[in-house]
């Protein structure tokens, strides 16, 4: 395993659920008194674990019919359009 790009998607993805609307979710239900915080735990864990790989997959199948170059600029401008317009409603 090459540490150093599991050390960047680990930040980088930790970085982006901070204080997103999923943290937020989670909190709701961890906050219910008669709810089990494991089970919440579990949940929300599971959740994260099947939506990565889902983006996982996702960027393997597009790589085998889009250069991984041009996927990096299609994501960077979706992350700069996704900003302008959070920006533009706040």
């Amino acid at each position: 395993m090459d540490i150093k790009v599991f050390l960047t998607v680990f930040a980088a993805v930790f970085i982006a659920e901070l204080g997103d609307k999923t943290q937020l979710a989670t909190m709701l239900f961890a906050a219910d008194k008669e709810v089990s915080k494991w089970t919440v735990f579990w949940g929300a864990s599971a959740a994260l674990v099947v939506a990565s790989a889902i983006g996982v997959l996702a960027g393997t199948l597009l790589s085998e019919f889009i250069n991984p170059r041009y996927l990096h600029y299609i994501a960077g401008a979706g992350f700069i359009v996704i900003g302008a317009v959070t920006l533009y409603r706040a």
